[in-house]
C-alpha cells in the first residue's frame, strides 16, 4: 500500500482550495484533520505553482510556513513534514528548521545548494516538469517525447545530486502531472500507464500527484457544472486515478482528500486478501 502525503496549501490562489488555509490556525487544523484521516506525512506549500498563480516573495513564503511548522512540531512531533518550495532561500530556511523532506517542482536545479542538501538528512522529492524552471504553463506535448524527457531528466539530475554527496536513498522521484507534463491529458495518462517502467529504470520511490488536476476533468467531463466546487466535482476522478497509480506501483500518493484515498486503499486490500 502506498504512503499518503496530505496536501496543506497555505496559499491565496491554489486552484482548488486557495485562501481556505492561509491563516495559521486554519492550516494547522486542516493538517491535524489530514493526520486523523490517515496521512502518513504532510506536504506544506506556501506559494502556489498553478498556471494562474501570482508570485510570492521568499519572505512571505517563509512567514506563512514558520508558525505552521512550529505548531505541527509541537502537536504532531512524530508525523514527517515536507515543504513544497522551489526557492533556494526558502529551502535553506526549512533545512535549518530540521524539515523532514523538501519537495521541489524544479527538481533541485541549483548546484550551489547541493552542499547544504548533502549536509542535511532531509529526503528530496525531485519533480520533473516540461517547463524545467518556474510554475506550470500552457503547452501541448507529445506523450512519448515527454516520457523520454522524463528518463533523461532523472538520469542527469540524480547523477548530479549523488555526485554532490547526496545519498540516493534520500531521493524520491515525481514525474509531474497535469500542466507540468502538458495541457493535453495524453501525456499525463501515458506516464500513469508507465509508473512501473520508472521504478524499474531508477529503482527509487515514485510519487504521483494527480489530485483534482484539470486533465482528469478533461477525460471524465466532471467539470460540466462549474457551480459545484472543484473539490467535489473532481473527487471521483481523482480517486480513480489515485487507485490506478497505486495498483501500478506508486510508492507515495500526494492528495488533498486523505480520508477517501485511505478508505479506498484499505477496502481494496481487504477484498484482495479475502479467502474462504
Amino acid at each position: 500500500m502506498p504512503q499518503i502525503l496530505g496536501i496543506v496549501n497555505i496559499t491565496a490562489d491554489s486552484f482548488s482550495d486557495g485562501g481556505q488555509f492561509l491563516q495559521t490556525e486554519a492550516a494547522v487544523s486542516h493538517a491535524s484533520s489530514l493526520i486523523s484521516d490517515g496521512a502518513d506525512m504532510l506536504d506544506l506549500g506556501a506559494a502556489s505553482s498553478n498556471i494562474h498563480s501570482s508570485p510570492v516573495s521568499e519572505e512571505e513564503e517563509i512567514r506563512r510556513l514558520d508558525d505552521v511548522l512550529d505548531s505541527l512540531r509541537r502537536e504532531h512531533p512524530s508525523v514527517p513534514v515536507s515543504v513544497d518550495t522551489f526557492k533556494p532561500a526558502v529551502q535553506r530556511h526549512c533545512l535549518r528548521k530540521g524539515i523532514d523532506c523538501l519537495n521541489d517542482i524544479q527538481g533541485f536545479p541549483f548546484p550551489e545548494l547541493y552542499p547544504v542538501l548533502s549536509d542535511s538528512s532531509a529526503r528530496l522529492i525531485v519533480m520533473h516538469s516540461v517547463q524545467r524552471m518556474g510554475i506550470a504553463t500552457e503547452i501541448q506535448t507529445d506523450p512519448i517525447q515527454v516520457f523520454d524527457g522524463i528518463l533523461r531528466f532523472f538520469e542527469q539530475r540524480i547523477l548530479s545530486l549523488t555526485q554532490a554527496g547526496i545519498d540516493e536513498q534520500r531521493i524520491i522521484i515525481d514525474p509531474g502531472m497535469g500542466h507540468f507534463l502538458g495541457s493535453n491529458p495524453e501525456s499525463s495518462l501515458y506516464v500513469l500507464q508507465h509508473i512501473q517502467d520508472l521504478k524499474n529504470h531508477f529503482h527509487l520511490p515514485v510519487l504521483i500527484a494527480v489530485s483534482r488536476k484539470s486533465f482528469l476533468a478533461r477525460i471524465s467531463h466532471c467539470d460540466a457544472d462549474l457551480s459545484i466546487p472543484i473539490a467535489r466535482r473532481r473527487a471521483a476522478a481523482t480517486l480513480a486515478a489515485e487507485l490506478f497509480a497505486a495498483r501500478n506501483g506508486a510508492d507515495i500518493i500526494r492528495t488533498h482528500d486523505v480520508q477517501a484515498l485511505r478508505t479506498a486503499l484499505q477496502t481494496e486490500q481487504a477484498i484482495q486478501s479475502f479467502f474462504l
